[in-house]
């Protein structure tokens, strides 16, 4: 296309060819890059199907910053998605994908269509799990909403995908995740998330990710949970005369919840102390800190015994006590270690005897004096996940991680299942 009609923070990309421009965005192939594109944004906000729509001056680069620190979010906890990378205050680089023109809604409280549709239901009625709903993409008709059995007997095909049950129940369940690992990132900042969208789209490799742009289009946020203090597009759509100093108004709440996002990619300092009572135990405790380190957690390895050098053993610990600290004690023959950590500190303890997989002790382990609390696991994974499930309650990447690899391991025996289902038939 002509370069005249290129915005000049895109034209560094080299040669681009228009894919689709909509409402609020341009998309651009990136011609050194076939299997990517940049999204550009424009200044303008729309409501009902482009029915009511507005230029705002600087909303695309706050939708842009607001895209890319989600995308930063999601991607540290794993979530697949066609995000690549920032590139401009207005536009990012994204992996070129067939959209699917369904709009995948999360819903944990009961508020606008939901509750015009479903007469009865009270306004802030919750839902656990939170909801689903699925909705085509079709402005003249105002986006119908679908059933799950309409989109998974639909026979979509896209990407050279043809989505069936499988896939719907897949995409499900990555929408849930989505919207609950943003629902924790907002607590803390004191803001409910009450609502989402967003869309699916099959990239370049046939793989199934999330292709959306996430901004405060996308959903609800009511600060302390309160509706009166609404900070999303819902304000510009309750707009029954929209004004400059509405539309002010409409700018602040998005610079306000671009300004937010940053803080939600901070995490608590925390670690997982490995403390192992001979150093025989090494290879053990490495493929601890190995797993931890797959979730993201800093391990420490250190060796004493309980048993030789008690005194020098809770020296050596009580720097710890006090820190978000989890502690694995690896010890074998008569494992006094954990026991002994565990009368002595307030801090979860979590014995993994290395070599009871093989039918060496664990019972010391096990059968611990009264007023003694540590648990006991078998594999260096186990004890891993076991001490990432503690530190996780107040550290929501983390407890995204964990959430992530949840789904992968349902995702992953729902396509082996359906591999022998097919290799059976055959």
């Amino acid at each position: 296309m002509a370069t005249s009609e290129i915005p000049d923070e895109v034209k560094s990309l080299g040669s681009l060819t228009k894919v689709i421009e909509g409402k609020t965005k341009v998309v651009y192939q990136i011609e050194s890059e076939p299997n990517r594109v940049v999204l550009y944004s424009k200044d303008r906000i729309t409501a009902g199907d482009g029915a009511k729509s507005h230029a705002l001056e600087g909303k695309a680069a706050i939708s842009t910053s607001t895209t890319v620190a989600i995308s930063e979010i999601l991607t540290a906890a794993g979530v697949r998605s066609h995000f690549v990378r920032g590139h401009g205050p207005r536009s990012f680089v994204a992996e070129k994908c067939d959209m699917i023109p369904i709009e995948w809604v999360t819903r944990r409280v009961a508020t606008g269509s939901f509750i015009r549709r479903n007469k009865g239901v009270p306004e802030g009625y919750k839902f656990y799990p939170a909801l689903v709903e699925y909705f085509y993409k079709d402005d003249a008709n105002h986006d119908p909403q679908w059933s799950y059995e309409q989109l998974a007997t639909a026979g979509m095909k896209h990407g050279g995908v043809t989505l069936v049950a499988r896939h719907i129940d897949a995409l499900t369940r990555a929408t849930r995740l989505v919207f609950e690992i943003l629902e924790r990132s907002w607590a803390t900042q004191d803001c409910a998330l009450i609502d989402m969208k967003i869309e699916f789209g099959v990239n370049a490799a046939g793989e199934l990710v999330l292709a959306d742009i996430i901004d405060s289009d996308s959903w609800r946020l009511w600060p302390k949970g309160d509706k009166r203090l609404m900070v999303d597009k819902q304000v510009y759509r309750n707009m029954s005369e929209v004004t400059a100093e509405g539309l002010q108004q409409v700018k602040l709440n998005f610079q306000w919840v671009a300004d937010k996002i940053p803080a939600m990619l901070r995490r608590p300092e925390s670690v997982v102390l490995i403390v192992m009572g001979s150093p025989s135990d090494r290879a053990h405790c490495e493929s601890i800190a190995a797993h931890c380190a797959k979730l993201g957690l800093r391990a420490e390895l250190r060796v004493s015994s309980a048993h030789k050098s008690t005194r020098e053993t809770l020296r050596l610990v009580s720097p710890y006590e006090g820190r978000r600290c989890v502690v694995v004690a690896v010890a074998g023959r008569s494992n006094g270690l954990g026991p002994v950590l565990a009368g002595n500190l307030c801090l979860p303890v979590i014995n993994c005897p290395p070599g009871a997989d093989k039918g060496d002790d664990v019972w010391s382990s096990l059968r611990l004096p009264s007023g003694l609390g540590c648990s006991t696991v078998v594999y260096p994974e186990a004890a891993a996940l076991a001490a990432a499930d503690i530190l996780a309650i107040d550290d929501h990447i983390l407890w995204a991680k964990l959430k992530v690899k949840q789904l992968k391991t349902i995702d992953d025996l729902e396509l082996a299942d359906h591999t022998i289902q097919e290799s059976s038939s055959q």
